[in-house]
């Protein structure tokens, strides 16, 4: 297979109109009249602190995805000055919390709980980008669903996903998040992606809110640079970016998360165009906005206001609802409705959102729903999550090449597993992996031995080569003696799941050197051999596709990665993965 490049559009919209099938029913946005009898009866007993407590959202110390500026957060829940968290989960630990805030609190309003739920709690599902490579809708739709009931069980409420960046820019750290470079194809996945988070209710307590992000542009940084200026015409914007946003929207996803990037020369976080006018205007948005992490602090760095107060009122005004972990609202909000600079009305319309949030989860019926911990041990990590991991993993395999080598019988003789990647726990679920953990997950090495354990002839030799990156060959003599006593070579190499992901972007997109001179002493053995790529994003690799007999995209497919991978090197499955993002032949 030498075209690496995406089919065409009209190819992609017509495979997706005959897979897409019929969808289910959207999340009802609940808006009745006592809800709101109820919200405004709370909101007329709040003090001015207590309102912009829940529209500050902080991380506890359990996990965190950037500096944390503010400890002490146990203090905030018993004041009031926080209405939600992110980084808690387990059943154990939320309900703590929780219990602080509806039993030791003044008004008694339950938290809201939320965490990066990106593919997968702590069942992991191969990396966004490769879902979208299965072009599987239903598929998608499931492993959201796993994932929230999983994210749910353990006391979660709210998801930071889905990512709907469109980005052509493989550069880019977090194209892994995404779902690619077709607008169409981001858009329907996008829809799936919401549906299989928050379900059709949230009566039983096991789907967990979605949050489309990052709104907006943030996949086209300049230069593939994380946190870059994105500058684009309202045209590309509208026609090529917009779209996927606004198919998560329309398909009932309750939040949204304002982006870093500025556009046109106003940062997404304070940028009523985006929010109001588009966002809430145009798509009738009734949801919650939510910042970035710390994203209202770095308008200052932007340059458009002088200091956080005035960042604070700007992205207010703008229509941003709730503050993540920058405390710029509960520093300074309280002295700008003093001074006239933000209205009261605009505070009391974003605490009500918040406050529509908690009633529509039933959290103010019963702050513990999501607290069992028999559930947990019933729901994380179960069979049942496993065999759907291992069903997405191999329909995101994707053959890129075959000259005549695949599939393996499972009547070797001999097989030699080997590369940096062969038999790594920890890089099989990739970056942005939830709560997962290596210790859980299926090396290709092992897939290898157990799919090939049960003829109980075939001997597999292993031998790790090179490290991933570096210049010692020292590896190198115990791979090529693997490779020649073996009827068949498999060869794992690629990135470390950290070379992906957040701020995590690269100039040079070709596969470590030391990896490919492996490849090219392995080839020497004279034997039959398959490359398998693990990658948070395109590559480079047109010496591999030249002189591959094989070559097989396997992202990080996650928890199932080895059981997935050898189903399909060894014929179980039929390989229908197709690229949702051009691999360039050049870097270039």
């Amino acid at each position: 297979m030498k075209q690496l490049k995406l089919t065409s559009s009209l190819l992609l919209a017509t495979l997706l109109f005959a897979c897409t099938g019929q969808r289910s029913a959207s999340t009802t946005f609940d808006k009745n009249a006592s809800t709101e009898r109820a919200i405004s009866d709370l909101l007329s007993k709040m003090t001015l602190d207590e309102k912009i407590g829940q529209m500050t959202l902080f991380t506890t110390d359990w996990g965190s995805t950037g500096p944390t500026i503010r400890p002490g957060y146990e203090g905030d829940i018993r004041q009031g000055r926080c209405g939600a968290l992110f980084n808690s989960h387990t059943a154990a630990f939320t309900r703590k919390l929780q219990k602080i805030a509806v039993e030791e609190s003044r008004l008694k309003i339950p938290l809201l709980f939320g965490y990066d739920v990106i593919h997968g709690y702590k069942t992991i599902f191969p990396m966004p980008l490769g879902e979208a490579a299965s072009w599987d809708l239903q598929a998608i739709e499931k492993a959201a669903e796993v994932a929230a009931a999983e994210a749910s069980a353990a006391g979660l409420h709210w998801t930071f996903a889905p990512m709907c960046d469109v980005s052509r820019d493989p550069r880019w750290g977090r194209v892994m998040e995404g779902a690619g470079e077709d607008t169409y194809l981001g858009s329907e996945i996008a829809r799936a992606r919401v549906r299989g988070f928050q379900g059709k209710s949230f009566e039983n307590a096991d789907r967990v809110l979605a949050c489309v992000k990052h709104y907006a542009g943030y996949g086209a940084p300049i230069a593939g640079r994380d946190y870059n200026v994105v500058d684009m015409t309202e045209r590309t914007l509208r026609e090529v970016y917009l779209p996927p946003y606004k198919a998560a929207v329309e398909e009932g996803a309750w939040t949204v998360m304002t982006s870093f990037n500025e556009i046109d020369g106003t940062p997404a976080t304070a940028n009523s165009w985006l929010l109001e006018d588009v966002l809430r205007g145009e798509w009738k948005f009734k949801g919650m906005v939510v910042s970035d992490y710390t994203s209202v602090n770095e308008m200052v760095n932007h340059g458009n206001v002088a200091n956080e107060k005035e960042a604070g009122e700007a992205a207010l005004n703008a229509g941003l609802d709730m503050d993540m972990q920058g405390a710029v609202f509960q520093n300074h909000l309280a002295k700008s409705v003093q001074e006239g600079k933000v209205k009261m009305v605009q505070i009391d319309e974003a605490v009500r959102r918040i406050l529509r949030l908690k009633h529509q989860l039933g959290l103010f019926e019963n702050p513990y729903k999501y607290c069992d911990e028999e559930r947990e041990r019933r729901v994380v990590l179960s069979q049942a999550n496993q065999d759907a991991a291992r069903d997405v993993a191999r329909k995101s395999v994707v053959l890129l090449k075959n000259d005549n080598v695949l599939p393996l019988s499972k009547n070797l003789g001999s097989v030699a597993v080997i590369g940096p990647l062969a038999d790594d726990k920890d890089q099989m679920i990739g970056a942005w992996s939830g709560a997962g953990e290596g210790q859980h997950c299926v090396t290709l090495l092992q897939g290898v031995r157990d799919k090939l354990g049960s003829s109980g002839k075939a001997t597999v030799h292993y031998a790790k080569g090179c490290e991933l990156t570096g210049d010692s060959r020292n590896g190198f003599a115990d791979a090529i003696a693997a490779a020649k006593r073996s009827d068949v070579v498999i060869i794992a190499i690629g990135e470390h799941k950290d070379w992906s992901g957040e701020a995590a972007c690269r100039a040079d997109i070709t596969v470590p050197a030391i990896q490919e001179e492996l490849v090219r002493q392995i080839l020497t053995a004279g034997k039959p051999v398959v490359v398998v790529l693990m990658n948070g994003r395109p590559l480079v690799i047109p010496w591999l596709s030249e002189n591959s007999p094989a070559l097989v995209e396997a992202w990080y497919l996650g928890t199932q990665a080895g059981n997935a991978l050898a189903d399909v090197l060894f014929g179980d499955y039929n390989p229908s993965g197709k690229l949702p993002i051009t691999f360039p032949r050049h870097q270039g």
